[in-house]
């Protein structure tokens, strides 16, 4: 280890309070690019844009993924400011070098095959049970966050016309629309098993707990869960990866981009079109196994 990296770790505990594991990812990261100069001869403290984008292609061939070469970028980074500041260099040369683009996670979903199997594992035979199924399906069914499922109050739903009024981020108020299968669900849970779940209490929310009053999102997340190991569906499954099954089925079954962004609420065109990667994705793989030149 140099003086000046010895010198910059005592800095980060000493004046500026990091933590021990903190100022120990700041050493690997650093200590990891200098050994990298050392095997192609550069001088750390002589560095051109072109020696950083080396180091930076060097990681990418490595196959560190962009999240862990921005982080890599950024501990070098603030040890070069580091060193402008102590007076040992006159510039950042690495300030001028911009972190590589966030690798876009394309959301995971379920097949209708999988839904329809999450769906028939929770029998109709008891309040609790119909309440469950009828979570999981209004969340297929509609689209809507958990956070707003758990808002729905009894007047918020139009059963004779199949939609429900919600409150998205933001305040912000939308309709979400539902099925056959929902509203058979809907019917049977009002009319036969939620005044047991009230336990002669009232509410004004749809779905409750088992003590007659409001639901936490928290308490969704694990009925998901434990419906999920039920299941014996290998994919991860949470309240989002229904909304994000909801969007993928419209968009594979010919829905507007346009249509499905209202659907789910996005403010913003740009954040409803991560779904056309998966649809793409669908498209290619059902032409090479479809088209008689690919085989």
């Amino acid at each position: 280890m140099n003086k000046y990296l010895q010198q910059y770790l005592e800095y980060l505990e000493e004046e500026l309070n990091y933590s021990l594991k903190t100022i120990e990812n700041y050493e690997i990261d650093i200590t990891f690019f200098q050994q990298y100069l050392e095997k192609h001869h550069l001088n750390y403290l002589k560095l051109t844009k072109n020696d950083i984008r080396g180091y930076l292609k060097y990681l990418d061939d490595l196959k560190y993924k962009n999240s862990s070469i921005s982080r890599r970028l950024s501990s070098i980074r603030s040890f070069y400011s580091y060193l402008v500041q102590e007076g040992i260099l006159k510039e950042n040369i690495i300030k001028r070098i911009s972190n590589p683009k966030k690798e876009k996670k394309l959301p995971n979903f379920l097949n209708y095959e999988e839904i329809t199997k999450l769906l028939d594992v929770v029998p109709l035979d008891s309040a609790l049970n119909v309440r469950n199924r009828l979570i999981v399906e209004l969340l297929y069914d509609t689209g809507m966050r958990v956070s707003e499922l758990v808002a729905i109050k009894l007047n918020d739903i139009d059963l004779a016309n199949g939609y429900i009024k919600t409150l998205g981020k933001g305040s912000k108020e939308r309709i979400v629309y539902f099925g056959e299968y929902a509203l058979d669900l809907l019917n049977l849970y009002l009319n036969e098993y939620r005044s047991v779940l009230l336990h002669n209490r009232t509410s004004p929310y749809l779905i409750l707990n088992n003590r007659g009053g409001g639901i936490t999102t928290r308490s969704i997340e694990k009925i998901v869960d434990t419906i999920l190991k039920q299941s014996a569906i290998k994919n991860k499954v949470t309240p989002h990866v229904l909304r994000h099954t909801f969007a993928t089925h419209l968009l594979n079954n010919g829905a507007d981009i346009k249509t499905v962004q209202e659907l789910l609420g996005h403010s913003s065109l740009s954040t409803t079109q991560i779904y056309t990667h998966i649809t793409s994705d669908r498209l290619k793989s059902v032409y090479l196994h479809t088209h008689p030149r690919n085989h």
